[in-house]
C-alpha cells in the first residue's frame, strides 16, 4: 500500500471520527446510534410514490411551457450529467406552476452532448459559457441575463414536485423582511435530506433532519434558518445583485450558499425554510461525496475562507456543544406553547379561527409557537395548515407526552396558553410544576358557565343550572391561577370585572380582516346561516329559524331561498328540509356564500361570547339580522350596523324589510365594515397580546 493511500485513509478516518464526535455532542448517544443505522440501512433506491422521471429513457425533444414575462427565473447550472438535467427539466414540464417562470440552463463547457440535446428542448434559454466558470460563476452568469424579479437556483440533479415553485414565492411574499427561501430537500428514496441548515459558531454546518422521515411534523413548519442549500434557493434579483451574487472567493463551489445567506442576514433580511416546496435531490451526482478529492474537497477548504470573512457574525451563532433541537431555534428567543381541545381548523368554527389568528399574530411578533391538541391527534392536513404559518405541531406518534416535552423545554418556555376551561383545568397544575417560569394565559373562548346558565334558563333544566354553577367555580379558579385571562366579548369583560375583580381579565376580540363587498345589492340573492351542530346554540337557532321564522318569509317571498352551511348530521337534515331550504353542510370556503347572499342570519336565543358568524359576515360587507343575544358585546346598534329582533315575527319582518330596501342594505353594509375596523382588528388584538405577555 502506498504512502499516499495510507495518508488518504488516515484523513478519512479522522474526518469520520470528527463527525461521530460532533453528533454525540449535538444529538446524544441514542440519536447518534440511530443516525448511524439510518446511514447504513439498505433501502430501495427510489420511493415509488414520488414517481420520478427515469434516467434511462432515450432522449427525444420536448417543450416546457414558460413565459416571456416571468416572475421567476429558474437558473440551472450544468457540467455534463445530461441525463439528470433532462430528467430535471421533464419534472418541471410535468408539474408546472401557477407562477410564471423562465428556465435558464447554463452549460459550463460540458464534456458530453449536453449542449446538443438541450438545444432541442423548446422553452428554455441555453447559455453556453466560453470557458469553465464552475458552479458559482455559472450561477452568477445565469443571474445576469435573468428577466424575472426573482431568481430560483436549482441543481441539475434535482426533480421538482407539485407546488415546488408556488410555495417558495408565497413564502417570500407573506413573510416580512424575507430575503431567501429554500425548499425541503429529500433523497430519491423518500428520506429527508435537509429541512434548512444550521451554522455553529465554529462554522460547522448541519443539515437539519438528515435521514429522518419527511412527514415528521418536527420538519413540516415554516422556520427561520441560518441558510438553505443552493440546490433549491429563491431570492430577489435586486437583493442578489446588491450583495454581489455568489462570492467568487469560494470558486469553484461550496460554502457559497451559506455565505449568501449570511450576507442577506447581515442586511437584516430573513432566510426561511419552506416545507411545502419539496425537491428531490440526488446528492453527490454533480460533485461526488469524497471530501478529500475532486470538487468536494473545497467543502473543507472554503470553510476556512468563510470563517475569515464572517468571524464577527459567527460569534452570535450557537456554540458547538448546543444540541441541534435547541440550536435551530436560536433565531426566536421567546417560546409559547398553546394547548386547545382539538387541532384548529379556520374553516370549521369561530373558536378555531381565533386561535389560528392568535398564533399568526404571535409569529409576526417574533415568537416561536408550538401547538398541541389535548388529545395529541393531528391529520397531515392539520399539520400543513399550521406549518404554513410557522407553527410546530406536537402530535402522536411523532412527539413525546406533554410531561416529557415540558421537562425538556421548561427553561425555554416563556408562556403557555390554555384554551377552554376543560383543557386548562387538568393541565394547569402540570404547567405550574414543570414550567414554573412561564406566564400562564387562560383563553376562555367564551364563558362556558354563562352559556350553560342561559341554556338552563332557556330550557328550564335544573340539572344544567347546577352544572353552570360548577363550571363557574372552575372557570373562576382558573382565572385566579392565571397571569392573564382572555375573553372575546365586552359584555363578558364587564361581568367579570364585577364578579372577579382580583383576576387579570383582558379583552381579546375576534380578529377579522376586512374583505369588503364583492357584489352589489342587485347581484345578490338568498339568505345564509352559518353554524354547525357541534355547538348547541346553533342547533336551537336552526330549528327556530326553519320552524318559525323562515315559513313567514317564504309565505311572503317564495323566491327567497335559505342556505344552511355547517356540520349538520344526516339524522338532523330531514327535520330541517322544506321548500326553499338548501342544506350545504360544511364548505371549505365561506367567501362565495358571503359574497353572493343578500342577508346573513344569526337567530341565536342563548349562548355566550362573540359570534363569529356575525363578524365574518360583516367583514365581507354582508348585512346581518340578529337577535340581541347574538349581538351581545359586539357594539351592534339596530338600524346602524345590523337589524335586531328577538321574536319570530319581528325577525322575519326585519329580514323582509332589509331584503327589499336597497338604501338600508348599504347603510348596514358600511356600518358592519366600520364596526370590524374599529373593534375587531388585528392591531387591537396585538396590543392585548403585548400586555398579557409583558412584551
Amino acid at each position: 500500500m502506498s504512502l499516499n493511500t495510507l495518508q488518504w485513509r488516515a484523513k478519512r478516518l479522522r474526518y469520520l471520527l470528527q463527525r461521530v464526535q460532533g453528533s454525540l455532542t449535538q444529538r446524544g448517544l441514542r440519536k447518534t446510534w440511530v443516525r448511524i443505522t439510518q446511514e447504513l440501512q439498505t433501502r430501495p433506491t427510489e420511493e415509488s410514490s414520488l414517481k420520478l422521471e427515469r434516467l434511462d429513457i432515450p432522449f427525444s425533444p420536448f417543450e416546457i411551457p414558460t413565459s416571456e414575462s416571468p416572475q421567476v427565473s429558474v437558473i440551472i447550472p450544468v457540467h455534463g450529467k445530461c441525463a439528470w438535467t433532462v430528467a430535471c427539466l421533464r419534472s418541471i414540464r410535468r408539474h408546472g406552476a401557477r407562477t410564471s417562470f423562465e428556465i435558464i440552463v447554463v452549460d459550463d463547457t460540458s464534456p458530453d452532448d449536453t449542449a446538443v440535446k438541450l438545444s432541442q428542448i423548446r422553452g428554455i434559454r441555453l447559455l453556453q459559457n466560453q470557458a469553465n466558470l464552475g458552479f458559482i460563476g455559472s450561477c452568477n452568469a445565469g443571474a445576469e441575463i435573468a428577466r424575472a424579479p426573482f431568481l430560483l437556483f436549482l441543481n441539475n440533479d434535482t426533480q421538482v414536485t407539485p407546488g415546488w415553485l408556488d410555495a417558495l414565492l408565497e413564502t417570500y411574499v407573506e413573510e416580512p423582511d424575507c430575503g431567501i427561501v429554500g425548499s425541503q430537500l429529500i433523497y430519491p428514496d423518500g428520506r429527508l435530506q435537509e429541512a434548512g441548515a444550521l451554522v455553529y459558531s465554529n462554522a460547522a454546518a448541519w443539515n437539519v433532519g438528515r435521514f429522518e422521515k419527511r412527514n415528521d411534523p418536527h420538519y413540516l413548519y415554516r422556520r427561520d434558518v441560518d441558510y438553505v442549500s443552493g440546490a433549491a434557493l429563491l431570492i430577489e434579483k435586486t437583493l442578489f445583485m446588491e450583495v454581489g451574487g455568489f462570492d467568487l472567493r469560494y470558486a469553484p463551489a461550496y460554502c457559497e450558499d451559506m455565505d449568501l445567506a449570511f450576507a442577506v442576514r447581515a442586511r437584516s433580511r430573513r432566510v426561511i425554510y419552506e416545507p411545502a416546496s419539496v425537491i428531490v435531490h440526488c446528492e453527490g451526482i454533480s460533485s461526488g461525496t469524497d471530501v478529500f478529492t475532486g470538487i468536494k474537497q473545497y467543502q473543507r477548504i472554503n470553510r476556512e475562507k468563510f470563517v475569515a470573512k464572517w468571524s464577527t457574525m459567527l460569534q452570535k451563532q450557537p456554540a458547538p456543544d448546543v444540541p441541534v433541537d435547541k440550536a435551530i431555534h436560536h433565531h426566536q428567543k421567546q417560546h409559547i406553547l398553546i394547548v386547545d381541545a382539538l387541532m384548529p381548523d379556520p374553516t370549521r368554527d369561530a373558536g378555531s379561527l381565533q386561535v389560528f389568528n392568535i398564533m399568526r399574530l404571535l409569529r409576526q411578533m417574533g415568537w416561536r409557537v408550538t401547538f398541541m391538541a389535548d388529545n395529541r391527534t393531528a391529520t397531515p392536513r392539520d399539520v400543513h395548515i399550521l406549518g404554513a404559518i410557522g407553527v410546530e405541531v406536537l402530535c402522536k406518534p411523532w412527539s413525546p407526552s406533554l410531561v416529557s416535552w415540558l421537562k425538556r423545554e421548561n427553561d425555554n418556555l416563556k408562556a403557555v396558553m390554555l384554551c377552554r376551561h376543560y383543557v386548562a383545568a387538568p393541565n394547569m397544575s402540570l404547567i405550574k410544576e414543570l414550567a414554573p417560569k412561564a406566564r400562564i394565559i387562560f383563553d376562555t373562548e367564551d364563558l362556558h358557565f354563562l352559556r350553560e346558565r342561559r341554556a338552563a334558563e332557556h330550557t328550564g333544566n335544573a340539572s344544567l343550572s347546577r352544572q353552570a354553577m360548577a363550571s363557574q367555580q372552575q372557570e373562576f379558579a382558573l382565572m385566579r391561577a392565571s397571569h392573564a385571562t382572555f375573553v372575546v366579548s365586552a359584555a363578558e369583560l364587564d361581568l367579570l370585572k364585577q364578579e372577579l375583580p382580583d383576576a387579570n381579565v383582558m379583552l381579546l376580540p375576534n380578529m377579522h380582516p376586512v374583505h369588503g363587498r364583492k357584489l352589489e345589492f342587485e347581484q345578490r340573492a338568498g339568505l345564509v346561516f352559518v353554524g354547525g351542530f357541534g355547538h348547541p346554540p346553533n342547533v336551537d337557532a336552526v330549528q327556530w329559524l326553519t320552524n318559525d321564522i323562515y315559513p313567514i318569509i317564504r309565505a311572503r317571498r317564495p323566491d327567497i331561498d335559505l342556505h344552511l352551511i355547517g356540520d349538520i348530521p344526516k339524522s338532523a337534515r330531514t327535520s330541517l328540509q322544506g321548500d326553499g331550504v338548501v342544506i350545504h353542510g360544511r364548505v371549505e370556503d365561506l367567501a362565495p356564500w358571503l359574497d353572493q347572499s343578500r342577508i346573513s342570519l344569526a337567530p341565536l336565543r342563548y349562548g355566550a361570547g362573540v359570534k363569529g358568524k356575525v363578524n365574518t359576515a360583516m367583514s365581507h360587507g354582508l348585512p346581518v339580522v340578529a337577535t340581541s343575544m347574538a349581538a351581545e358585546g359586539m357594539w351592534l346598534r339596530n338600524g346602524d350596523n345590523a337589524l335586531l329582533a328577538d321574536d319570530a315575527e319581528g325577525f322575519a319582518e326585519a329580514v323582509l324589510h332589509l331584503y327589499e330596501n336597497r338604501e338600508l342594505w348599504y347603510r348596514l353594509s358600511e356600518g358592519g365594515l366600520r364596526n370590524i375596523r374599529e373593534h375587531f382588528s388585528f392591531e387591537v388584538a396585538r396590543e392585548t397580546l403585548r400586555r398579557a405577555l409583558l412584551i
